[in-house]
């Protein structure tokens, strides 16, 4: 795990956006990271395992892609 990002325990869906979503700190930046899959949006709840999955899938993203906002979309088939 990189020490440079640290999450937060506030998993949770957000209607609006129809993604599962939780925030991270950055370098001293904070991000809300949305996880848009038609799999993830059918559960009505995610477990550790799974959430643990999604900070993988968010540092290989953090690592690939430059930030640019506060807010991250990635889209997961």
């Amino acid at each position: 795990m990189n020490q440079a990002i640290l999450f937060n325990d506030d998993l949770s869906f957000d209607v609006k956006e129809d993604a599962w979503c939780f925030t991270a700190q950055v370098a001293g930046q904070i991000l809300t990271i949305y996880f848009h899959s038609r799999q993830l949006k059918q559960l009505a709840g995610i477990d550790s395992s799974t959430k643990f999955d999604l900070e993988e899938i968010a540092e290989i993203w953090l690592e690939k892609n430059e930030i640019n906002g506060n807010v991250i979309h990635i889209q997961m088939r």
